[in-house]
């Protein structure tokens, strides 16, 4: 199973397959997580772009083909050998990312963007994705607060309002067109309650008692 984690920033993602990958292997399931773009060497290089203090210009479409080409690499070199063994997979982030920040968030279109994340993918698809929703402007102070403690910096996470605006208005418009896929967690309320709304999501799918 590919259980895909999305959202926007700040919305909690890392904390929560964290928490997952621990229910899930103490049921007795074996857990492979991953994460994009950062999911494999290649992957970390790239991102490594979005998180310079002095970024070179980017444009909407090479953006993309950025994330397109991390993602290619996770899925054959990750998330495909491991479902091949029959685990459980946590992907934080996954194609719909792509839709929600370089379709809705940078203007170009969907389709195109549907293109690619098939061309990356070869078609794998999620078999269930958590929307972790929060307010854009909650989002933001967490993910802010947690670079500067960090003491790193991001390009995307570090963009306008509005941007971050019409991101969160695709990932909510996916999830009203995927509701057998797409299943929307609180994100705003404290971690054990959507650990535990998150969880319960889970067990169903997988069939765990």
């Amino acid at each position: 199973m590919l259980i895909t984690l999305e959202g926007g920033e700040g919305s909690g993602k890392s904390s929560i397959a964290v928490e997952l990958a621990e229910k899930l292997d103490a049921a007795g399931r074996f857990v492979t997580c991953t994460y994009e773009p950062g999911g494999t060497q290649l992957g970390g290089r790239i991102w490594q772009i979005f998180q310079d203090q002095d970024p070179p210009p980017i444009t909407p479409l090479a953006e993309l083909l950025l994330f397109e080409a991390a993602r290619s690499q996770n899925v054959d070199k990750v998330i495909r050998p491991a479902l091949a063994l029959g685990n459980v997979v946590i992907c934080d982030r996954y194609t719909d990312s792509s839709i929600a920040y370089q379709g809705h968030g940078r203007g170009l279109t969907t389709s195109l963007v549907e293109t690619l994340n098939h061309a990356a993918t070869g078609g794998l698809q999620p078999d269930l994705t958590l929307l972790l929703d929060v307010p854009v402007e909650i989002g933001l102070e967490r993910a802010r607060r947690a670079n500067k403690e960090a003491k790193t910096e991001d390009l995307i996470g570090e963009e306008s309002l509005q941007f971050h605006l019409r991101v969160h208005g695709g990932f909510q418009e996916i999830a009203r067109d995927n509701p057998q896929r797409v299943r929307v967690i609180d994100a705003a309320r404290p971690l054990d309650d959507v650990v535990e709304q998150s969880w319960q999501v889970v067990r169903e799918a997988c069939g765990l008692p």
